[in-house]
């Protein structure tokens, strides 16, 4: 008897999980499939990351990583003058990139607002901007076509109620909780989770539709000093985000994974292509930059070249994904060189190729990718694309692949690909391919199907 009562505890203890998981929302399966359609869809959005943090020029964290207070920070809101600021360029670059959807930060962690907020007076209307800012962005993206995105901080570090925790500018040295309980007299995040509602229900209320929500981001910690879904009152803001935009796709960064509907897409950030590879099946997509840092960063070389960023959008859409690539514009309100450099490169490649991007997923698993290639595909037009991230002209195998594939041609300018009948087998398919390689980073095969 005792044997039997120990094995039901050590049942319901393992089963705890499915029976305390609760429900957010009455969406089916098949609704959210219908609600998220476009997005699987586009696969490729911008990310503009811009606030203060753009005038010292040296990481959007600069903030918490020198420990700037906010009297010496105020330096930057003074000084803040976007006087190039154009985001109809912006969103023309974004539409020739062939990317579909943006997410601008309204409120990064620094706390200060791009849009006229009436809950806070550290926002842009008070500086020498004048005007918001994240109006301007959604009239110019809207006008291209470009579905719109907010990104908002849960995190504050300028708001008074707002406590101090681990990565606070303020925080202490002394990781003891009578520290952290010091600094944090006076300090109320219950004022503060009031806040964060009020400015949500504004930019949810202010601008139309609005297709993506991006907050960011939780980290509870075992000691306290972090934070999660009880000090965002997560749960009611969820219900408050999908009652005010019903159609609104909200990432995963409220710490609600244990709760159904509490999330719409995973977010693997700054990831190798290579670790991209274990999220096939799930819904997510890669947040990524084009250098080190996501804000204006004078001084940071390490920008990933154009086959790198290539690389991330193929191997994204070859397993079931999304690109989301971020800007960070100057302080004065443009896209430096660099960043226009690396715009201009996208363009060149998917105005010719972006059929293998758009409405594609990962192959069919009777497909094995040769060495070097990415396999994407577009089942509705029964279409398989490989992205040859090697090229050597001349005979060119695709094993297993003789008896499903009807026509082979580039994708570029739809100029066939003579299959070799001599060489090619029942099972192994053999292409002509071309001596020299055609004018793209990665060229792309497109095998229409039997």
């Amino acid at each position: 008897m005792l044997k039997k009562l120990q094995f039901i505890i050590l049942l319901l203890i393992a089963t705890a999980p499915v029976f305390a998981q609760k429900v957010l929302t009455a969406e089916t399966p098949e609704q959210k499939t219908q609600r998220m359609a476009w997005w699987q869809n586009d696969r490729f959005g911008m990310f503009i990351h811009w606030g203060l943090y753009a005038l010292p020029a040296r990481h959007e964290w600069v903030k918490s990583a020198e420990k700037i207070t906010n009297a010496k920070y105020e330096i930057y809101f003074d000084t803040f003058n976007p006087d190039l600021y154009n985001p109809k360029f912006w969103a023309q670059r974004a539409k020739a990139a062939g990317m579909k959807y943006a997410v601008l930060t309204t409120k990064h962690h620094e706390g200060f607002c791009l849009f006229d907020s009436k809950f806070t007076d550290y926002k842009a209307t008070n500086t020498a901007a004048k005007r918001d800012l994240v109006k301007e962005y959604v009239d110019a993206f809207r006008a291209q076509g470009i579905k719109i995105g907010f990104y908002y901080s849960l995190l504050d570090w300028h708001h008074p109620d707002y406590t101090i925790d681990e990565y606070h500018p303020q925080s202490p040295k002394d990781k003891s909780d009578t520290a952290y309980a010091r600094l944090n007299k006076g300090r109320d995040m219950v004022k503060y989770r009031l806040y964060l509602r009020n400015q949500v229900t504004e930019l949810l209320t202010k601008y139309g539709k609005i297709d993506i929500l991006w907050l960011d981001f939780s980290f509870p910690r075992a000691d306290g000093h972090g934070k999660g879904k009880d000090d965002w009152g997560s749960v009611e803001l969820l219900k408050l985000i999908k009652k005010l935009q019903p159609g609104i796709i909200v990432d995963n960064r409220l710490d609600l994974a244990g709760y159904a509907g509490g999330e719409d897409f995973e977010t693997p950030e700054q990831v190798s292509t290579d670790e991209l590879l274990k999220f096939r099946g799930k819904t997510w997509e890669t947040c990524q930059t084009f250098s080190g840092s996501w804000g204006y960063h004078r001084d940071e070389n390490s920008w990933k070249s154009p086959k790198q960023l290539l690389d991330l959008l193929i191997t994204a859409t070859a397993n079931g994904g999304n690109l989301i690539l971020n800007v960070g514009p100057t302080a004065r309100g443009e896209f430096d060189f660099r960043a226009n450099n690396r715009l201009d490169s996208l363009s060149y490649w998917m105005h010719a190729n972006s059929k293998s991007i758009y409405g594609c997923t990962y192959a069919p698993s009777e497909f094995k990718a040769p060495e070097n290639t990415r396999l994407t595909y577009n089942a509705k037009a029964k279409r398989l694309y490989v992205h040859l991230f090697k090229y050597d002209g001349g005979e060119y195998k695709l094993p297993g692949f003789r008896s499903k594939v009807k026509y082979a041609q580039f994708l570029h300018d739809n100029s066939e690909l003579v299959i070799n009948t001599e060489k090619s087998t029942a099972d192994d398919l053999v292409i002509n391919l071309p001596k020299d390689k055609p004018r793209y980073e990665v060229p792309v095969i497109e095998l229409i199907l039997k």
